[in-house]
């Protein structure tokens, strides 16, 4: 089964329903598996007063709360159906995470899969209605706990979801993540400690995580990418630009090919080599009939079409 890859979209469509089809766009020529963007009515997300992140006042130089923020960033909800009719047009997948309850109920008709961002980790109504909706299910688990992550698994099977059907993406919500708070290890931890289907999140820069998350196992790869990184919004500096999503997807589906099916065995390329490159038991000298073959009067060399050496 092939790696799934989420392009995410995310908020770099700067509230432009426009910019957000030229990302689709990309996405497409990429040849990612499904374009994703975010779905929320900003008076039910957060508190006027709320204060942004770091990286998004570091990101935006600008100094203004969360809620002023978001509301600039929202596009309505007549446009994601506009969006989701676009997707389907160009033949691509689109998902929305929505980041409160009537978005959800708003995206319940658009899509079969619903990803739960890290956020929303540990709230608790939230995840109890998203189990509830019979949807497949990928929730994202940075600035978790192996607890914190085995309690919302727990919630969402209890709400009606099947475990079977839900993936936990590793990931670090920081934008951009430094490499050495990736813990792409703690990835595999995930995944036998809660025996659950894993993915990774990725907010590093550069694609090598991404890669090496695939080469350990990864089912799902989420990837920020935008049309131009100097663009004004919080994540555009820590996503990827059109030509370098191009390159993810080509080292992805390549690490794919590579990974193979762990039977050792020659391959089909390697087979005619075989006799080129292996030996076989020549003799040394003169030998006449019933002489004892000694390591004087019989020496080993190329080609590998005689009596092998290990004989």
């Amino acid at each position: 089964m092939s790696v799934f890859i989420i392009a995410e979209a995310g908020v770099n469509h700067n509230g432009d329903i426009n910019l957000a089809k030229k990302l689709i766009d990309v996405a497409v020529e990429a040849g990612v598996d499904s374009v994703k963007f975010q779905t929320w009515k900003t008076e039910l997300l957060v508190t006027r007063d709320a204060k942004q992140a770091e990286y998004q006042t570091e990101n935006t130089q600008i100094e203004e709360s969360q809620f002023d923020m978001l509301k600039k960033l929202e596009l309505s909800y007549d446009d994601f159906s506009e969006l989701k009719q676009y997707c389907d047009e160009s033949k691509i997948m689109f998902l929305s995470t929505p980041d409160e309850i009537p978005s959800a109920n708003f995206l319940v008709n658009l899509q079969d899969i619903f990803k739960i961002g890290s956020g929303e980790l540990t709230n608790l109504p939230y995840l109890r209605h998203i189990g509830s909706l019979g949807k497949k299910i990928i929730i994202s688990s940075g600035m978790c706990t192996l607890k914190e992550i085995e309690d919302a698994l727990n919630v969402l099977v209890k709400a009606g979801t099947k475990k079977d059907d839900i993936t936990v993406l590793h990931a670090n919500t920081q934008y951009p993540t430094p490499m050495e708070d990736v813990n792409l290890n703690a990835m595999i931890t995930i995944k036998n400690k809660l025996g659950v289907k894993v993915g990774y999140s990725d907010h590093t820069l550069g694609i090598e995580v991404d890669i090496a998350a695939v080469a350990m196992g990864a089912s799902i790869v989420e990837k920020h990418f935008t049309i131009d990184k100097a663009k004004e919004g919080p994540d555009h500096k820590a996503s990827l630009e059109p030509e370098e999503l191009r390159a993810m997807v080509i080292a992805i589906r390549n690490v794919e090919k590579a990974l193979g099916d762990g039977i050792k065995i020659p391959s089909g390329s390697e087979k005619p080599n075989i006799v080129v490159a292996r030996k076989s038991i020549l003799a040394n000298q003169k030998i006449k009939k019933g002489d004892t073959l000694t390591e004087e009067n019989i020496i080993v060399k190329r080609p590998g079409n005689g009596i092998s050496p290990m004989k």
